[in-house]
């Protein structure tokens, strides 16, 4: 996994994480539900980007 993509990936992470917080904050369940969409979707690519650095790390490619 690159820098680049480790970064891209943190970041919409916490920016989930903020939006699911001001959510429950004021009571929002669309920001709360859009935070924890967030969130999910980094969390995927991370373990998609994971499983492709372990491939490499087995066939070496």
């Amino acid at each position: 996994m690159g820098l680049g993509d480790k970064i891209s990936n943190k970041a919409q992470e916490m920016t989930g994480k903020a939006k699911e917080a001001v959510g429950d904050a004021t009571d929002n369940s669309k920001l709360q539900a859009e935070g924890a969409a967030d969130q999910a979707a980094a969390k995927a690519k991370q373990a998609g980007e994971h499983v492709k650095d372990a491939t490499k790390d087995v066939f070496g490619k």
